[in-house]
């Protein structure tokens, strides 16, 4: 049942075309482009919908899908390897079903980024630019997204599907939103549990739409129809920039129905694990039928692994060897595999480009608690959709996977070929101002 604020809901009436008029005259800083310029946009785009799934922790690279069997003792650990379906290729015990399905995706093995904590690594990942120092904090792909394509009557153009702003205990991912822009450029928070219950948390802003007042689905129309009949476009311009999108929202019908997940069948629900990542990719593919163009996915809100207060993230400072087995890998193979798997047999695939992936790597020396620290100088991503072409390993690594023989691919360059397969070219970024620098991914496709 699709939940919203604290009120279930399957769908509710749409309003007016006038009213939405008045309502998107009222938001600000959308800079929308002419009706010529996003026609040149769709024309060169590869993509409609981008699904950025954050592995938030850092997942270890040698005991996933760049195992080093020949390493040292105190290097390779203790996961045998397994084929897969590319001739040599070999992932760890850990991954059966992505082992089975290398033919759907393109996996890099030699992405670095340059900050080794975790916020820092985070806005890295985010933006392709630092955090601090007196720095400008630069927009976020999904930000950057968001301007170029402007806001329309339905769902954001820059969902989030986490427990919250990505974070470790002590700050968050300074690069996860709008940055400098502003906050109207923010992704629109969606939380969804492991039974894929939804929860809006920018609906609590808006006036006379709060979790106390609509809590019985019967009450729903009635509070909507006499809010509707009291928002102008002075009132809702005097909203939060997440409120009117809430607003506009839990007015469309149709945008409502994408995050209905009991409408899917309870076999594919289940495919996916009854989990809360599981249950966010789910939702991600209703996200891309809707062609929503950018989901952020994030494993979760904190990268602690193990700690109170967090969620298991991959930071596994600690029993590395433990979390893997028993919880983060059969998770991740689970859920990304079934993601893959139906986004294909829906024919997704060739309007939605999809990328997983981290913020940095983990030790290859084992540290002295028999786990794996932070380490920024390799780790991989995986890569599908969009004229990706799958079936092939990208770059390599050294024999102890501590850094790339080949051609390194940093943030920039994961970022600049995201764009690029939205329509947003050399041309377009220098017109927003954002990503001068990196270098496209030519080798994916």
């Amino acid at each position: 049942m699709l939940r919203i604020g604290e009120f279930k809901s399957r769908s509710c009436d749409g309003v007016s075309r006038r009213a939405f008029v008045q309502a998107g005259a009222a938001l600000p800083l959308t800079e929308m482009l002419s009706s010529g310029q996003m026609a040149q946009a769709a024309a060169r785009s590869r993509a409609k919908t981008v699904v950025f799934v954050w592995l938030w922790g850092a997942p270890s690279h040698l005991d996933t899908f760049d195992p080093k069997p020949a390493a040292p003792h105190n290097y390779k650990g203790p996961f045998s390897t397994i084929p897969t379906t590319l001739p040599g290729v070999r992932f760890t015990e850990l991954v059966p079903k992505l082992a089975a399905r290398t033919d759907k995706f393109a996996l890099v093995r030699s992405n670095i980024t340059h900050d080794g904590g975790h916020p820092g690594a985070g806005t890295y990942g985010f933006t392709g630019y630092r955090e601090g120092r007196g720095v400008a904090i630069q927009p976020s792909w999904g930000s950057i997204i968001s301007r170029h394509h402007g806001a329309g009557a339905g769902l954001p153009p820059y969902v989030m599907l986490a427990a919250g702003i990505p974070k470790d205990v002590v700050k968050i991912v300074d690069g996860y939103g709008g940055g400098d822009w502003g906050k109207a450029y923010d992704p629109f928070l969606i939380q969804c549990n492991d039974l894929g219950s939804i929860n809006i948390p920018a609906l609590k802003l808006v006036d006379g739409v709060t979790p106390n007042r609509i809590a019985h689905r019967r009450k729903l129309q009635s509070q909507l129809d006499q809010l509707k009949q009291t928002v102008t476009a002075d009132t809702f311009a005097a909203w939060d920039t997440k409120a009117q999108q809430a607003f506009t929202l839990l007015t469309n019908n149709r945008a409502l129905e994408s995050l209905d997940l009991t409408q899917e069948e309870t076999a594919t629900r289940e495919q996916y694990g009854q989990t809360s990542f599981g249950q966010s990719l789910l939702l991600a593919r209703r996200l891309a039928e809707a062609e929503v163009p950018f989901v952020n996915v994030s494993w979760s809100e904190y990268v602690e692994a193990f700690g109170p207060n967090t969620d298991f993230g991959w930071d596994t400072h600690v029993k590395n060897f433990d979390l893997l087995p028993n919880r983060h890998c059969p998770v991740l193979d689970t859920a990304f595999s079934a993601f893959l798997d139906d986004m294909d047999s829906r024919g997704l695939m060739d309007q939605t480009l999809v990328v997983c992936m981290g913020e940095f790597g983990r030790t290859p020396r084992i540290n002295n608690r028999a786990s794996r620290d932070h380490w920024p100088q390799n780790y991989f991503s995986m890569w599908a959709g969009a004229g990706v072409r799958t079936g092939q390993v990208i770059g390599a690594s050294d024999r102890k996977g501590e850094r790339p023989v080949t051609r390194p691919i940093e943030p920039t360059g994961v970022g600049v070929t995201m764009l690029d397969a939205l329509g947003i070219d050399s041309v377009a970024r220098a017109e927003l101002n954002v990503l001068a620098d990196g270098e496209f991914i030519h080798e994916l496709f």
